[in-house]
């Protein structure tokens, strides 16, 4: 379609869309009507497919030169699109729309409501947050940079995405994950590595999991990784070490009552004079280097991203923009 001078001059939407997880027609809806309320010329559309993850779509929808790009999709969709647009400059508006949504969560952006998720990506307040870069080392002596949004996991988290029945995780979200998990605990499977944050010497440990992120809390309010902020400049990692005792018990424990323990002035009085659990330890760094002795499965945001045998983790402080409601700046974290 031809436009004249006028039109081309207006603010105009690009729409990357994942249409396995959207109703493009009531998306397609949505659009237009905050089009016609905020004066948009009308939105470019950029579909994913089975053989374009979403790097093409948002390659495209970068080169349309939009006043900002709309993502309507999973935390998958969304990672893939963040990586494209991280530093163009162009604001990223969430159309969330899978079934965890964590960094929409972290944002305190609306879940279920498309309409006021779209009002949100056009007319919304501007506010930077930071990116996760992760160079993959296989074992074959390649690597692969990626970028991650909420958590980059190995160990019981990579398992988790690694082994769910995508069908049923559909049908009852997180729910899904119980099979996995309760495998993985029983199984207790243990590896070793060396760990270096920022420039510190570096350590050894053995572990059951180690998660790093830019958000901290998962569905259902559990605070995973208390200290996590998404604009902090700062990468927070947590590292289970259940060992062969009661370990599991003191995770379980510390998981439950971590909200407590960090939103409250009693909690954290708690929290300073409790003794430090083994079984379960937290660190922060602008970089994090692991080294492992064996290859182990790693996930992105969700996702697999198969075997490594070493990881190097970067915060790109303020790398993206997203758009979240107007009104009083508010300081966004998994908090």
């Amino acid at each position: 379609m031809n436009e004249g001078p006028a039109e081309r001059g207006r603010r105009r939407a690009a729409v990357v869309v994942n249409p396995s997880k959207v109703d493009i027609k009531v998306l397609r809806s949505a659009v237009a009507a905050a089009e016609s309320t905020h004066g948009l010329a009308p939105s470019t559309w950029h579909e994913t497919s089975a053989d374009d993850d979403g790097r093409g779509a948002s390659a495209a929808a970068i080169a349309s030169a939009p006043s900002v790009i709309l993502v309507a999709g999973g935390d998958g969709t969304l990672r893939v699109a963040a990586e494209a647009i991280a530093s163009t400059g162009i604001p990223l508006g969430l159309l969330p729309a899978g079934t965890g949504n964590l960094f929409a969560r972290a944002l305190g952006l609306p879940l279920g409501d498309l309409k006021r998720s779209v009002d949100i990506a056009c007319s919304g307040r501007d506010q930077v947050v930071d990116v996760g870069q992760v160079s993959l080392g296989r074992s074959d002596g390649t690597n692969r940079d990626e970028v991650f949004l909420v958590m980059a996991g190995i160990g019981l988290d990579a398992h988790m995405a690694g082994h769910t029945n995508e069908r049923l995780k559909r049908r009852i979200g997180w729910l899904a994950y119980s099979d996995p998990i309760a495998r993985s605990i029983i199984g207790n499977r243990q590896f070793d590595l060396h760990y270096r944050l920022d420039n510190r010497p570096e350590a050894a440990a053995r572990a059951h999991t180690i998660i790093v992120g830019n958000s901290g809390t998962l569905t259902g309010g559990v605070l995973l990784l208390p200290e996590a902020v998404v604009d902090d400049g700062l990468l927070d990692a947590v590292m289970l070490r259940p060992g062969k005792g009661p370990g599991w018990g003191n995770i379980g424990y510390r998981l439950t009552f971590n909200r407590m323990l960090h939103r409250t002035r009693f909690g954290r009085l708690v929290g300073q004079f409790s003794p430090k659990a083994r079984a379960i330890s937290y660190a922060q760094a602008r970089t994090m280097h692991l080294r492992l002795e064996e290859p182990q499965e790693i996930q992105l945001d969700g996702d697999s991203h198969g075997s490594v045998i070493s990881v190097s983790l970067t915060n790109l402080h303020h790398a993206l923009i997203v758009r979240v409601p107007s009104g009083p700046a508010a300081r966004p974290g998994g908090r």
